[in-house]
């Protein structure tokens, strides 16, 4: 099968598509990837096709601040609109024009598409390819008894809590995303595609797509009144990387301190180190506990001169998945892939996060019990010492993520997603994911969360 991925430039969309791709190439498919430049190394490692982006904008972690000054002022519900309608709907024309592009040159037969490009109803229409598309975060489809995005809420207790919601579930599509959403509508109208306006701007893709595979499980969502049979929970979606014996440089230390935490403040809100590295170092350093600070290459050496702590190691990346194994508390701005990293390892969780919808990302945490959320993206010194101590020493936050790390033992994801993209055939123009209206089943009485 000739099958196309598409992602954004960002690690935390294009990384988890990874072991996906690696997959549907070693069954024998003819795989092919459209994204930004910066991985185009990285994909040659793997062995497969590049398309760069060619009229589209390549948004990046290190490019945002300086196509958009104004963003760094930004926090919550504004940064979140400002991000759906500059990053996200902006770009959804210059994708797809990228897209056919590509298609006179590769006839796709199915596109696998990064959830945040939005390009799945034009792509349908215009392109004649059925779409899969990969939700490498938490779901994000509208329900009457979830709450909103962007307001980092978990799901409302009593009626009150219940009122709240549905105001807040008006201002987010009528306020906070009506900008993105206008301009989405704007884009595919001048491409002859109309877009009904009952359909919320991130439900989009849940209702144009043949499938959606959405990492992480039912279990993890927030309880649904119905389910959508196009969503299939396959597990966490993490980065392909071949499996090397690795040697931990500070592997000694581990065992001299009682508690060991990793730190890291994501790959895109990581420049301002005053957020949450530098608080938990000045929190944990010179104490029991073993520090370790992933930078993701950003002032590594400063923060070395800075805290020549012991206790304190800081590197400029470190291999997760080896570390993790050796943590007692992951301390997170709160990704989404990194959250689920940290969970298969049955590691506990203090995460202090509200931009790029890290703030729904930590509710899930919170409610859930795997985690303590600090509700801010600034926490203090103080509040996170507390938070971490309190995570160590109680049994109850490990037993709870130990138990979602058994849960996501089960999953295969690549194989899983493999299934589902080859169960996707050609469009039937009178059948198309569009036009053909989903049947929701209705959670039943005494169910807590929706089918996989």
């Amino acid at each position: 099968m000739k099958i196309l991925l598409a992602s954004l430039a960002v690690d935390g969309h294009f990384n988890p598509l990874t072991k996906i791709a690696v997959q549907l190439k070693h069954s024998g498919d003819d795989v092919r990837w459209y994204t930004g430049t910066r991985y185009a190394g990285r994909l040659a490692d793997l062995g497969i096709v590049h398309y760069p982006f060619h009229r589209a904008i390549e948004h990046t972690p290190e490019n945002l601040h300086e196509l958009y000054p104004e963003r760094a002022r930004l926090t919550g519900p504004r940064a979140i609109s400002f991000d759906a309608e500059k990053i996200f709907a902006s770009n959804v024309g210059n994708f797809v024009d990228d897209l056919a592009d590509i298609q006179a040159a590769f006839d796709f037969e199915v596109l696998v598409v990064d959830v945040a490009m939005l390009v799945q109803r034009i792509a349908i229409e215009s392109l004649d390819v059925p779409v899969v598309s990969v939700v490498p975060i938490a779901n994000m489809q509208s329900d009457s008894i979830v709450p909103p995005l962007a307001f980092g809420l978990k799901p409302a207790a009593g009626w009150l809590g219940r009122v709240r919601d549905r105001i807040l579930r008006v201002v987010s599509e009528r306020v906070v995303l009506a900008p993105a959403r206008k301009r989405y509508a704007s884009i595919l109208a001048d491409r002859g595609v109309a877009v009904p306006k009952s359909t919320g701007l991130f439900d989009e893709p849940y209702v144009t797509s043949a499938a959606v595979i959405q990492s992480g499980t039912a279990s993890f969502d927030f309880p649904r009144s119905a389910v959508n049979p196009r969503v299939h929970y396959v597990g966490p979606l993490l980065p392909y990387s071949v499996a090397e014996p690795t040697t931990l440089p500070f592997a000694d230390r581990i065992g001299r301190y009682t508690t060991t935490v990793l730190v890291t403040q994501g790959t895109v809100d990581n420049k301002d180190q005053t957020k949450l590295i530098i608080p938990t170092i000045e929190a944990l350093m010179n104490t029991d506990t073993l520090v370790l600070i992933s930078t993701g290459r950003w002032a590594s050496d400063d923060l070395r001169r800075r805290y020549p702590a012991d206790n304190v190691v800081i590197e400029d990346y470190m291999d997760f998945a080896a570390v993790l194994s050796q943590v007692d508390v992951f301390v997170t701005n709160g990704g989404f892939g990194g959250v689920m990293l940290s969970l298969a390892h049955g590691v506990p969780i203090v995460c202090a996060g509200i931009n790029e919808g890290k703030s729904d990302v930590n509710a899930h945490v919170d409610y859930h019990r795997v985690g303590v959320n600090l509700g801010t993206q600034r926490p203090r010194p103080g509040d996170l010492r507390r938070a971490v101590q309190r995570v160590a020493a109680e049994p109850a936050w490990t037993a709870r993520a130990q138990a979602f790390r058994a849960e996501l033992a089960a999953y295969d994801p690549p194989k899983i997603a493999e299934r589902i993209i080859h169960s996707v055939g050609p469009l039937d123009p009178n059948l198309s994911g569009i036009r053909t209206k989903i049947e929701y089943a209705p959670v039943q009485p005494g169910d807590s969360q929706s089918a996989t």
